[in-house]
């Protein structure tokens, strides 16, 4: 009896062996492109390893995966970055090229920072605005004088399509240099596999990859207006000469959720692209990006993201170094 519960016992290890083996091989398989390296040494200076973030892909860290349980997600793409260390921790389809609707506008908003073009400066809503391509509604009716930083608020928060084409016309060289600035700083970001022909979104041209947007999201939450712009929970719009008020929402709902901390925050749509969202939010102490792209119902990314942030509660945190990359 004894020999026989001794080679069940060794039966069961092998089999988990075998399991824990064909999870690092179907994550491999899965992600053809990502690289995945060694530890790196504790005393890389903060230089070099924002310098590697850019250069290279995200680590995958195989050690979470294999301890956590099963996180099954209805986005077709999907990735999330545990920022402590810069490692992946969840993705799926990371390199492949989708439409990323306004999801866009996180590179609009930071171009038009870069700009350096006055803030207090006012813009109004002409023709030129209106979505010709897919008759999209505005609450901007075409007469409309905001602010540039108004423009930017509504078309961060309420994804105001209008705004967003009125901040590229008025950019430096017009729409047509602006979206040029989008594709340079999307160069400049190492955003190899990303696209951009219109500063909306509306285009299904405009596209991307889950690892490309991670990276742009990181990149814009060093911008203190985009943080705060695209976290804000709603804005009651005035116009200058009028008692015409106009309430906005954010089209993210889970900025209002008070069992959420997100510091950015960008949704899309559009048929092509599905349902999108990208944040940076701490869960569990550990700052993480989540990149959801073409989910599959209205509030399918909403329910993948609760999905993400109970998983990662249901995994203890494991003490990690801090990579300088915030």
């Amino acid at each position: 009896m004894g020999k026989i519960k001794l080679f069940i016992g060794a039966l069961l290890l092998i089999g988990a062996a075998s399991a824990a083996f064909a999870q690092k091989a179907e994550l491999a398989l899965a992600l053809p492109s990502e690289r995945i390296k060694q530890e790196k040494t504790r005393d890389k200076t903060i230089d070099s390893a924002l310098a590697d973030a850019v250069e290279s892909q995200f680590e995958v860290d195989f050690e979470q995966l294999i301890k956590s349980p099963r996180l099954s997600l209805r986005s077709s793409a999907a990735l999330v970055v545990n920022l402590n260390d810069n490692r992946a921790i969840y993705a799926k389809n990371t390199d492949t090229v989708l439409p990323i609707a306004s999801i866009t506008k996180l590179m609009t908003a930071m171009v038009v920072i870069d700009a350096g073009l006055p803030l207090d400066q006012k813009i109004t809503v002409t023709q030129a605005e209106v979505d010709t391509l897919r008759h999209s509604g505005s609450r901007l009716r075409v007469g409309t004088t905001l602010s540039r930083r108004d423009m930017l608020r509504l078309a961060l928060m309420a994804s105001e399509n209008r705004a967003a084409a009125a901040l590229a016309r008025t950019g430096p060289g017009g729409t047509r240099g602006f979206v040029a600035a989008m594709n340079r700083k999307a160069v400049e970001l190492g955003m190899t596999k990303s696209r951009f022909v219109d500063a909306t979104g509306l285009s299904e041209e405009n596209v991307s990859t889950a690892h490309d947007l991670a990276r742009m999201v990181k990149a814009s939450e060093r911008y203190e207006l985009i943080a705060d712009f695209s976290t804000q929970g709603s804005h009651q719009q005035t116009f200058a000469g009028s008692k015409r008020r106009l309430s906005f929402r954010n089209t993210n709902i889970l900025v209002n959720n008070t069992r959420w901390d997100i510091d950015v925050s960008k949704t899309g749509y559009i048929s092509e692209s599905g349902r999108c969202l990208v944040m940076k939010a701490t869960i569990e102490k550990r700052p993480v990006i989540i990149v959801l792209l073409d989910s599959n119902g209205k509030f399918a990314r909403f329910g993948d993201a609760n999905r993400i942030k109970k998983w990662m509660e249901a995994t203890p945190a494991r003490n990690v170094r801090v990579s300088g990359l915030h």
